[in-house]
């Protein structure tokens, strides 16, 4: 039976067991696999480039691989979006969480709202123009990255992706928060993923399910 798509669903982010079960008897067993090949371990090499030439370099690495997924996403720094957020004479713009409930618990951005990474709804910008600024996160930039382009294809025009996110945002010992208080915590996502955050952030916490190829 083939899964109906929702508006509010990323179909690619389902399991590859579900994604076979759903595609009829021939050729399905193809797609896990080069998923994996063309996403997936592309992706965890770039989390495993940190172990070997640092961090700056994989976030690089990251980008560029989320840039060939995602190409018409546009992107935002972090030094730009600092100073864009310290502007008095420039509009604040909206920005969106886009990881798990778990992952935002421990901190965020000030002023952020959250945003489901896999099923997302337009509830929080809900009234709001289709020229709002808007910055969206996660840790690491991919997620946001599926969320900015899905903005987009809402008709949201100014939809930006921040580099490196979360982890490069706290790596360069911009703020997060915890609710309304400053902390120096941030979720790892998983073992892996995490060693791009630096350890002083890094808390212990149960790995992210996965439910795309990278955070």
């Amino acid at each position: 039976m083939v899964p109906v798509a929702s508006p509010y669903s990323f179909n690619d982010d389902e399991p590859a067991g579900r994604w076979s079960r759903s595609r009829g008897p021939r050729g399905p067993r193809r797609w896990p696999r080069v998923l994996l090949v063309a996403i997936v371990f592309p992706l965890l090499l770039g989390a495993a480039v940190a172990a070997v030439v640092g961090r700056p370099v994989a976030f690089e690495v990251v980008r560029r691989l989320t840039v060939r997924k995602f190409p018409d996403v546009k992107w935002i720094g972090g030094s730009q979006l600092t100073r864009w957020m310290n502007d008095p004479g420039r509009a604040r713009p909206v920005v969106l969480d886009a990881r798990t409930a778990d992952e935002f618990a421990v901190s965020h951005l000030a002023g952020a709202v959250r945003i489901d990474p896999y099923r997302p709804l337009l509830r929080p910008l809900r009234g709001f123009p289709k020229d709002t600024a808007i910055v969206v996160y996660c840790s690491v930039g991919y997620r946001s990255a599926r969320v900015a382009h899905w903005l987009a294809g809402q008709g949201y025009s100014q939809v930006y992706n921040l580099e490196g996110s979360l982890f490069q945002w706290a790596n360069e010992g911009k703020p997060v928060f915890r609710k309304k208080w400053p902390v120096d915590e941030v979720h790892p996502y998983d073992p892996t993923w995490g060693l791009l955050l630096e350890s002083k952030y890094r808390i212990e916490a149960p790995p992210v399910e996965k439910r795309s190829a990278a955070p």
